[in-house]
């Protein structure tokens, strides 16, 4: 658990890593609430939380004072919103035209923002491994399927056109299959990456009987690391072995495994394999 704060804010996305967010912070002790962003978080997911729309950073702000809060953590999935159609309140009108400035730029420069206006508010901003860093990618292969030496191959190269479309500010992700690149994820998601490399000709991607091909995940270098690290869970499994491919790969100690037994099982069922790769082997 991270120092130097006494009470957390966890203002919270959909998928399954606030929930183990808020778990930790309340076994310690210091969750102070939890903020469930409409349309993405589920409510039932948490003890008590409050719901609040997008847009309403002013009555966030005085949640999270209410609560006794100096630390916030945003955790899970948040998709950039329509601006256009984003009803703000008063708080949030006053900082939306920083935002709308900070998105033309890119995701991570949209996230920077965000993460500026809590800290100008006063909050530290923590990030979601500070707090539960056993969900980080060990070093290695989870579970008991290994990749041969040309799944090796492209799970390197994998992982170098992630890094590159990391640098651009584009997504996390891209598969790569006997050295052709398949895909790269954008605004789309992982999962809709995948389902897109499920549909291309079989004689370019694995099947479930001949597996090829390997998705690699990766922060992108420029982004703002206490947000929006890179997460694999059995549904990124499953995607992955629908579209026919060999393994995953992502980045030791910077992306979320959620579920190391429950991933491992899944990989081993579905005959792939899930690897954690040094740090260097992510460089564009």
């Amino acid at each position: 658990m991270a120092k130097g704060w006494t009470r957390l804010g966890l203002i919270a996305g959909g998928g399954a890593l606030p929930v183990h967010v808020a778990r930790a912070a309340e076994a310690d002790g210091k969750l102070g609430c939890v903020i469930a962003l409409d349309g993405f978080a589920d409510p039932a997911d948490f003890n008590a939380p409050t719901k609040r729309s997008i847009g309403q950073y002013g009555h966030v702000i005085r949640d999270l004072r209410a609560a006794g809060c100096d630390a916030v953590c945003f955790a899970g999935i948040v998709t950039r919103p329509d601006f256009r159609s984003l009803i703000p309140d008063l708080e949030g009108a006053k900082l939306l035209p920083r935002l709308v400035a900070a998105a033309v730029k890119g995701d991570d420069a949209l996230l920077r923002a965000v993460v500026k206006a809590f800290e100008d508010e006063g909050f530290a901003v923590i990030g979601a491994d500070a707090l539960i860093d056993s969900l980080l990618a060990p070093e290695g292969v989870l579970g008991t399927v290994a990749p041969d030496e040309t799944a090796t191959t492209d799970a390197a190269k994998a992982m170098q056109i992630a890094a590159s479309i990391g640098a651009m500010d584009i997504g996390q992700g891209a598969v790569v299959c006997d050295g052709l690149v398949l895909a790269v994820e954008a605004q789309e998601g992982t999962d809709a990456m995948l389902a897109r490399v499920a549909c291309l000709p079989e004689a370019v991607r694995g099947t479930a009987d001949a597996r090829r091909g390997v998705l690699a995940k990766c922060p992108k270098p420029v982004q703002e690391r206490r947000v929006d690290l890179p997460v694999v869970g059995v549904e990124t499994v499953d995607g992955a072995a629908r579209a026919g491919l060999a393994g995953i790969a992502v980045e030791a100690g910077s992306a979320f495994i959620i579920g190391h037994e429950a991933v491992a099982r899944a990989a081993d069922a579905h005959g792939l394999f899930v690897i954690g790769l040094p740090g260097q082997q992510t460089k564009p």
